[in-house]
């Protein structure tokens, strides 16, 4: 799941997956977004969005959220009206976290122990990025995409895929950091 795309107004990301076997714990999977500002753009998030919020202005919504992944096509939605927020706001760093990813067994569930996985981030009918998370196999959460503001107004995604191990709480708080490289 790569891509960049330029002059981005209405984006929706989609996460998909499966339910877990009978007699395990759910596949609970969350979409957050974290905002930043223009003028520091890897510092603390203005806001976050996840499960039972949204952005104070509405330009961020969680449209439909699953705790267990059962139903048909993508579980959870989140869109993001890029063309309404605020010009200080530059930079939207959006992640995925497994929740209750501690069985309480010992064992930690990662997205390789969930099937089904998929993620669509689309303008309008047009898919920018697709993908899943066979990629970060051993991570229990993931930025998947990064949306910046330019000079001119105009946003961009960045749909580049990046595991982590750290587990919500932690991950909200570190999620928009900077990453070196590609």
């Amino acid at each position: 799941m790569t891509g960049v795309r330029k002059g981005l107004t209405r984006v929706e990301v989609a996460l998909r997956w499966d339910p877990s076997s009978t007699g395990t714990p759910a596949n609970d999977l969350d979409i957050v977004a974290a905002v930043f500002e223009a003028a520091d753009p890897y510092g603390e998030p203005v806001y976050l969005v996840h499960f039972g919020s949204r952005s104070p202005d509405g330009t961020i919504t969680l449209n439909r959220d699953s705790h267990t992944g059962q139903g048909f096509g993508f579980d959870e939605v989140m869109t993001l009206e890029l063309d309404r927020m605020a010009e200080r706001l530059g930079r939207v760093v959006v992640g995925v976290v497994i929740q209750d990813a501690d069985t309480g067994e010992g064992a930690v569930k990662t997205f390789g122990d969930i099937a089904g996985t998929g993620v669509r981030i689309r303008d309008g009918h047009t898919d920018l990025a697709l993908g899943g998370f066979e990629s970060v196999p051993d991570a229990t959460a993931a930025t998947i995409a990064e949306f910046t503001r330019d000079g001119s107004g105009a946003w961009s995604l960045d749909a580049r895929l990046r595991g982590s191990v750290a587990g919500p709480e932690e991950f909200a708080r570190t999620m928009g950091a900077a990453h070196p490289g590609p």
